[in-house]
């Protein structure tokens, strides 16, 4: 029942990461392959994508693309701190839970510290105290806050959260660093400029996420602080992140941002999580773990329900031992794929109820 790729595709709701390529990311592509251009980023498609980035969040920002989202976090944050200092994130980040250790690695060995807070999103007293909790010499000293925005449950800091979050980094002397593999999903929700979202709360290095937004690879390191991305060419260079072929990194980003298709692909995702959400309530036997703020529907159900679903060819992440499952929906999921997955899981959770 899940040979093929048509079918993986109809039943998959495992990862944004499944979804092909949008059509304006593919077109600017294809235009960006007719002919000879320079390498490196001395090309007119890298300079237009910088461009119209700086011109998206309203600030003469320095831009880098990278390959994905390990290398844009990872090398982000080793321009933030030396080697003796602690990076303090949420206990479900990304960066902690699925990086391999990617950020101590490129920074020479500094420290990740956890703090928790709900529906995760970093507790501020939380993070106050890993600060404050030692200053002798033999702690990390914490000089860097890395969140998430969309965070890994799926929920979203609203502005005066991140403001909130800002004010204190600043008092703490910390610098703000955004992980946003799926900020396109938190502007389309939250409305509000993308500048609101980030510099002007506080952020001071955004890492946006092109590859969950619909492009083949390629995310956008940002500084605001211009300060902090001193010969972040040369982390690049040596960590094999800088592509020769730059353009096909770059143009992608010229035909989501002059389409639009940034924020259009990214609102289909949410409301299609958001079709999914409210189908889901519907059926007995099936809860919601998280409010549904962006593109993803973290859904509670027994293991037997989760392996009957599977057996009817869905794709979908579960949590060892909870009994819960994660539905993530992409720029290409339709209504349809909504509508045919939860008819399924009401068919198995009324027969294993």
């Amino acid at each position: 029942m899940t040979d093929g790729v048509d079918t993986v595709k109809k039943y998959q709701f495992a990862s944004d990461n499944y979804a092909g390529i949008c059509p304006e990311a593919l077109q600017a592509m294809e235009a960006a392959n007719r002919g000879y251009a320079c390498s490196y980023g001395d090309d007119p498609w890298t300079e237009k994508a910088c461009r119209l980035l700086r011109d998206l969040f309203e600030t003469d920002c320095e831009v880098f693309f990278v390959f994905n989202g390990t290398a844009a976090n990872s090398l982000a944050l080793a321009s933030l701190c030396h080697s003796y200092n602690s990076i303090i994130c949420h206990e479900t980040s990304h960066v902690e839970t699925d990086e391999c250790g990617a950020s101590e690695f490129f920074s020479n060995g500094t420290k990740i510290l956890l703090v928790s807070g709900g529906h995760g999103k970093v507790d501020l007293e939380a993070v106050e105290h890993t600060v404050k909790r030692r200053t002798d010499i033999h702690y990390p000293k914490p000089k860097a806050l890395s969140i998430t925005q969309a965070t890994e449950l799926g929920t979203l800091y609203s502005v005066e959260e991140l403001q909130a979050v800002g004010e204190l980094a600043r008092r703490l002397d910390l610098k703000l660093h955004m992980d946003g593999a799926r900020f396109a999903n938190a502007v389309a929700t939250l409305g509000a400029a993308p500048a609101e979202l980030t510099w002007k709360a506080g952020v001071d290095v955004l890492c946006f996420g092109g590859t969950k937004n619909g492009m083949a690879v390629g995310e956008a390191i940002i500084f605001f602080n211009r300060d902090l991305a001193s010969e972040f060419d040369y982390r690049c260079k040596q960590a094999g992140q800088l592509a020769s072929k730059m353009r096909f990194l770059a143009a992608p980003w010229v035909g989501m941002l002059e389409s639009g298709a940034w924020l259009t692909r990214a609102a289909n995702a949410n409301a299609c999580a958001a079709r999914l959400e409210a189908r889901l309530r519907e059926i007995p036997g099936v809860g919601i773990r998280f409010p549904r703020q962006a593109n993803s529907v973290f859904a509670d159900f027994s293991p037997e329900v989760a392996a009957a679903l599977q057996e009817r060819g869905w794709h979908f992440y579960s949590f060892i031992g909870s009994g819960g499952a994660r539905f993530m929906c992409s720029w290409e999921t339709t209504e349809a794929d909504v509508d045919l997955l939860a008819a399924d899981l009401s068919a198995v959770a009324s027969r294993h109820g």
